[in-house]
């Protein structure tokens, strides 16, 4: 969805394309060494039969590292172990001078050490990282669990299932290893929680086994919706196929770029065709198309604190009214330094459903189709739906990934996230003049050199980028 125009801003090319390696696998330090164009689905395949997983694998095959670190990363075990980039455990970075530096949380390089999530890669370049590795088992054995009201009752069905209103968030006996919900209505909706089991016990007579990697199968956002129908149920997945579960049908969005591909017949004769390629399909995006989807469909997350999900479902309702949305919960952790994002001051006294002492819990409210106006061929403006969102985000303490299309101006993109850290590591090492800021890196139109250069000046020049 996004443009890259930015690219077309830089006088020089850096040629990546040969780092996509995983470098090592080390079992005494549970770390993976890998380059940044490692996919999802690359490093599954290695690891897995190891029964080793990286502690956060983004759900789509094609998702790199690279992208995961220097933009947004969540899964279903993010709400133990925070987004993708807070379980990396050092980065190989080159500078602007063309230094190579390692940077961790306690060496000389800590301030790029928490300044390199969410900077889109305006820091330098990321060329390794070592990544928390966890131990896991065969089989996900996965509990579906239909929930019926009104949003603000789905929204505490989904709280339910995997934050103890007790708050012993910490107790493995009561918080599962993996969560996930699907909100199909404003009245409707199925939460999943998942736990590691072993082929043992998944092979236990009277157990369903479910192969949802399997072209010829249900798409899984339409699989996980019978039990609106039969109720609460229980099958065992095998652990990478349930890692990749949403690959095939690119969550729901299949669903509008081949409206058969859902059927029984489609499925079982080219259903091995799908997903189309993401890079395929920017490749072969003219601009009139990315200027229809920027008006009449919406890729969005936003990220909000978990007792605000209520309210943030029936915004989306209320502006947009896209279903399914899709809602995983994630952990944002206290640091010693405040990054670009952060949790809400002074949230530890409330002792609200999911946070502990030292992280707050967040949801990704991830909100991807056409809206319901378009699809009733109503009048819908998806650019003014968009800053309306993002207003409502600044507003509730809340972030939007900036993979995303984006209508901030610069001073509200710097009331959303906190700019004292990542400006202060842009001029300490070099890298204005080299790579221009995030914020012209995620805005939306095009850019030429010139443009960015006076852009980065005058930007030198205000308060924008001061603690607000």
């Amino acid at each position: 969805m996004r443009n890259v125009d930015y690219k077309r801003a830089r006088h020089y090319e850096v040629d990546l394309s040969a780092f996509r390696n995983i470098l090592e696998i080390d079992k005494q330090r549970m770390i993976a060494r890998v380059e940044p164009l490692v996919n999802m689905g690359q490093i599954t395949r290695v690891t897995v039969p190891m029964n080793l997983s990286l502690a956060v694998v983004a759900e789509l095959d094609d998702l790199t590292v690279g992208g995961l670190i220097n933009g947004y990363g969540i899964e279903g075990s993010s709400h133990i172990y925070g987004l993708f980039s807070d379980t990396v455990v050092a980065y190989e970075i080159v500078l602007a001078d063309g230094r190579v530096v390692r940077a961790t949380k306690d060496n000389e390089y800590s301030d790029l050490f928490y300044a390199i999530p969410w900077s889109q890669g305006t820091l330098g370049f990321l060329v390794a990282a070592e990544i928390k590795l966890i131990p896991v088992k065969e089989y996900m054995r996965l509990t579906y669990t239909p929930v019926v009201g009104n949003l603000q009752d789905l929204a505490q069905g989904y709280m339910d299932s995997f934050a103890p209103r007790d708050g012993d968030q910490d107790n493995p006996e009561k918080v599962p290893d993996f969560v996930e919900g699907m909100v199909y209505s404003p009245t409707e909706g199925v939460f999943m929680t998942g736990r590691y089991a072993s082929k043992e016990e998944a092979k236990k007579k009277g157990n369903k086994i479910n192969n949802v990697g399997w072209w010829f199968k249900p798409w899984f956002y339409q699989h996980a919706q019978t039990a609106l129908k039969k109720g609460e149920f229980v099958e065992y997945i095998p652990t990478r196929e349930y890692y990749h579960r949403h690959t095939r049908c690119l969550y729901w969005e299949g669903k509008l770029i081949l409206p058969f591909g859902d059927q029984w017949w489609f499925r079982f004769l080219l259903g091995w065709l799908m997903p189309p390629k993401v890079s395929l399909l920017k490749a072969t995006q003219g601009e009139s198309i990315r200027n229809y989807y920027h008006e009449m469909h919406v890729i969005q997350d936003m990220l909000v604190p978990l007792y605000k999900v209520g309210d943030a479902l029936e915004w989306v309702h209320h502006e947009m009214e896209i279903y399914p949305i899709w809602l995983c919960p994630h952990r944002l952790f206290k640091l010693p330094v405040k990054t670009m994002v952060y949790p809400e001051p002074g949230f530890e006294p409330h002792q609200r459903q999911g946070d502990t002492p030292y992280a707050q819990m967040f949801t990704d409210v991830g909100v991807y189709y056409a809206p319901g106006p378009v699809l009733r061929g109503e009048v819908f403006d998806g650019a003014e739906a968009v800053r309306k969102m993002e207003q409502w985000l600044i507003k509730n303490n809340s972030f939007q990934p900036q993979y995303a299309v984006s209508e901030l101006n610069e001073k509200d993109f710097w009331r959303m996230f906190d700019a004292d850290l990542y400006e202060h590591v842009r001029r300490k090492y070099g890298a204005v003049g080299t790579f221009m800021s995030v914020y012209y890196k995620s805005k939306k139109g095009r850019k030429t050199e010139k443009e960015v250069q006076e852009a980065e000046q005058a930007h030198l020049e205000t308060a924008y980028a001061e603690a607000d």
